[in-house]
């Protein structure tokens, strides 16, 4: 399922924190820019996409929703 697949990207990144119940991962405090910086780098290679950096903006990663919609965005099969 693709919202696993962007959990574990996240509990990857920063296993401390439980994702799954958090309601906005930035206004949280679960990520900040080097961790955004981190993602990005990650999905890129496991979806073969390139993200625009005009989409590199906080609310493209507040959910594990949004940074699914970023990835079918950039052309990701998700």
């Amino acid at each position: 399922m693709a919202m696993d697949e962007i959990y574990e990207i996240l509990e990857e990144l920063r296993p401390e924190f439980d994702f799954r119940k958090s309601e906005n991962f930035v206004d949280d405090g679960f990520l900040d820019s080097f961790d955004i910086v981190s993602i990005i780098s990650m999905v890129e290679e496991k979806y073969g996409i390139n993200i625009d950096g005009l989409d590199i903006l906080p609310e493209n990663f507040e959910t594990a929703a949004a940074i699914a919609a970023l990835i079918k965005k950039s052309g990701g099969n998700i």
